[in-house]
């Protein structure tokens, strides 16, 4: 009825659109807006649906670009959005679906003129092109109205007061998007935007008021996880004459409907994964985190940041001291259950990361849950599958790991809490085992990878950390949790022996030694079996004894050998001695790990104490090492006892005997036979300068995430496309 059906391909022919974007003024009281407005469109799903889109008006917006600031057409555009806007609200209530329609048009419209012209002209020359009106050739006035706040407040009253419903979906979800646009010129600078024009109207003026409510809606549409509605029921339903898409609604749009077009498809069936999945929670998210991280300004702390981190729980009557800005209530449960369920995503975790660091508020609500393992188990899926992960998740995720193990009472719970048939952990058939058990599992897992693939330093010290802060507490700990605790310490010692071995006697090439580390397995958890202790115990007497002369000196001496050694000085150090001073550190940290188990819960951890029994003959080497000798006295006292104890009890003991008797032993130990060291604690806090980190970080989440959005990857300045 009056429109022709087009490809996305032919918009750049479109009469309506090159009249937009053309040389002739059009006023805001024109019907061509009721003609240009009124098409059913699916908008862009993805980032290739996005890509296809531009494409396709690139030429429309540039055109527009160039004409603007003798038509002001955008300004008129704006103001026509701007009127449709003023009813919306009563319009969703009345059901007034063409209303909210040509609102959504006119908005999706805006937002692809504003992508493009923000990615070819500085902010100030934007903020010009909302001022432009029409006047003669070469000429403008500027706008009594500042059009540019009135478009930013009334994105902000419209998510936050127009109802979610199947016929405001859409133009909900566009404002949001809007929104994300409006602050993506952080993408095209590589330094961090700390001052900027959308900045100041985002933190000053009319929009802080409605800091709170943004921020509070914004998480419960992450908390809602409402899906799109069904295809179709956000727009007016197809004639059962079978006819077009568009058809006549009243005088005046039926003669000006003019295209249809789909990308992914109205009235296509939804993928499982789109069925899954919530675009608006998503977009809501990715906009909430951008906010939060936006740095503060001189003269005032970021609002959106300051409610994030003050918001209480809905059932929290009690009364702050003072009053904190921009502070709400939300229903802590609920977005427990949703943090919960959504730690496969990026943003999720940096959200839940966000909350546990800055909001204390949340902290403690989540320690005291008494199902934290539906939050933790997601958080440790994530390091289990680090190979499939990006770094900063894994980082993010390790990080949430060590802000909850610096609350005593969750290393306490975590053992209490029983889990069945963990099927995604595949080195192992675990049954049964404690959540606490489970955690020392992956994150010993966790270093072992970062050892051997990515070397990163910050990785396994907030690893390591992790442990320490949980060692005190270990409780009844399963028996491969124990092993692997005790191997992967002697794994390190083993290693720290063949490396003194090459910088100390480069020329000796110990065939013995070589085989003995070159047996190690393809997961880096055994070496094989072979009877050299006698080998190890020489190597490490002459090994040790040089070192306690002198450590630092020798070692630096034997550097200088072997850099002499080489062709070139030049020439870097092989990877064995580069990586001397940190196994040195993770080995002390594990050493420091068992000894505190075994000083404060050596009764609760027999199967601790066997495995430490099991490889006692290459701890004992270790007595004499300069670096380790403190730390190494207990280690060595529980050792000689429960030895002791295992000799009087006869030989051939079977493995249960052996546990009845160090069960036996444990209850005999004197306490005041161990030396008593400070308590293990480490604190997670953030670098300086976390903005230099956390903005390129969200940033490239909205890259790679967000709804029918896409830039050229040419034109990203803030990150490297393979950042993260």
């Amino acid at each position: 009825m009056g429109a022709n059906s087009s490809t996305i391909y032919e918009l750049s022919e479109n009469e309506y659109l090159k009249k937009l974007s053309g040389t002739e003024s059009i006023s805001e009281n024109d019907p061509f807006w009721n003609q240009l407005l009124s098409f059913t469109f699916s908008t862009p799903k993805n980032s290739a649906d996005s890509k296809v889109l531009e494409e396709a008006t690139l030429s429309i917006c540039k055109s527009l670009l160039e004409n603007n600031p003798r038509t002001g057409n955008l300004s008129a555009l704006i103001r026509v959005f701007l009127l449709r806007t003023n009813e919306l609200k009563i319009s969703a209530e009345c059901q007034n679906q063409l209303f909210i329609w040509q609102a959504h048009n006119a908005l999706f419209i805006i937002c692809c003129l504003l992508k493009v012209f923000i990615c070819h002209v500085s902010e100030q020359e934007l903020l010009l092109h909302f001022t432009y009106q029409k006047t003669e050739p070469g000429l403008y006035e500027p706008d009594s109205e500042d059009l540019f706040e009135e478009l930013l407040l009334c994105l902000i009253h419209l998510i936050t007061e127009v109802p979610l419903l199947d016929i405001t979906y859409s133009i909900l979800l566009e404002a949001i998007t809007a929104l994300i646009v409006f602050l993506s010129y952080q993408l095209f600078h590589k330094e961090i935007i700390h001052e900027s024009i959308i900045h100041k109207y985002l933190m000053h003026g009319r929009c802080v008021p409605n800091t709170s409510r943004l921020v509070k809606t914004l998480l419960y549409n992450f908390i809602r996880q409402e899906k799109s509605p069904p295809p179709g029921s956000h727009v007016f339903q197809q004639p059962a004459d079978g006819g077009g898409l568009l058809y006549g609604l009243a005088s005046g749009v039926a003669s000006g409907l003019w295209t249809v077009l789909t990308l992914g498809g109205v009235g296509s069936k939804p993928t499982p994964q789109q069925d899954q999945y919530s675009p608006l929670a998503n977009q809501s998210l990715l906009l909430l985190l951008v906010l939060a991280n936006m740095t503060d300004a001189p003269d005032c702390p970021n609002p959106y940041r300051q409610a994030i981190t003050s918001f209480k729980n809905t059932q929290d009557s009690s009364v702050m001291p003072t009053p904190t800005p921009h502070s709400f209530q939300i229903n802590f449960n609920s977005l427990y259950t949703a943090l919960c369920e959504q730690q496969m995503s990026d943003q999720a975790t940096l959200l839940l990361y966000t909350l546990l660091h800055q909001n204390t508020n949340m902290r403690t609500y989540v320690l005291a849950r008494t199902d934290i393992e539906n939050l933790v188990i997601p958080i440790l899926e994530i390091l289990y599958h680090v190979e499939e992960r990006n770094s900063h998740h894994v980082y993010m995720a390790l990080i949430i790991l060590l802000i909850l193990t610096e609350d005593d009472g969750f290393n306490r719970s975590i053992h209490q809490v029983i889990l069945k048939n963990i099927t995604w952990y595949s080195e192992r058939v675990l049954t049964e085992i404690s959540l606490g058990s489970l955690l020392i599992l992956v994150v010993i897992r966790t270093i072992q990878y970062n050892m051997t693939r990515t070397r990163d330093k910050y990785l396994h010290t907030n690893c390591l950390a992790a442990l320490a802060n949980m060692s005190a507490q270990f409780r009844s700990l399963h028996q491969y949790a124990a092993q692997r605790i005790i191997s992967y310490a002697c794994r390190h010692l083993r290693r720290y022996l063949y490396i003194l071995d090459k910088l100390y006697f480069p020329h000796s090439h110990c065939s013995t030694l070589q085989h003995f580390f070159s047996a190690l397995s393809d997961n880096g958890e055994e070496f094989l079996s072979l009877t050299c202790s006698h080998i190890l115990r020489s190597y490490a007497s002459s090994l040790f004894s040089l070192l306690s002369k002198k450590h630092n000196k020798v070692l630096e001496q034997a550097t200088q050998s072997l850099r002499g050694s080489m062709s070139s000085d030049d020439s870097p150090l092989p990877d064995y001695a580069q990586d001397l001073n940190v196994i040195e550190e993770v080995i002390r940290m594990m050493l420091e790990i068992i000894n505190s188990c075994l000083s404060n819960s050596l009764h609760h951890n027999p199967n601790l104490v066997y495995a430490l029994l099991y490889k006692r003959e290459l701890f004992e080497q270790f007595r004499g090492h300069p670096c380790f000798q403190d730390i190494m006295q207990n280690i060595d006292m529980v050792i000689s006892f429960f030895s002791s104890r295992l000799e009087q009890a006869g030989a051939d003991l079977s493995v249960e005997r052996v546990l009845e008797v160090i069960k036996q032993g444990a209850v005999a130990l004197p306490k005041d036979r161990l030396r008593k060291f400070p308590e293990l604690k480490f604190k997670y806090v953030e670098e300086e300068q976390p903005e230099e980190f956390f903005i390129p970080y969200v940033w490239s989440l909205v890259y790679n995430s967000a709804v029918g959005l896409h830039w050229s990857p040419q034109d990203i300045q803030l990150f490297t496309m393979d950042s993260g």
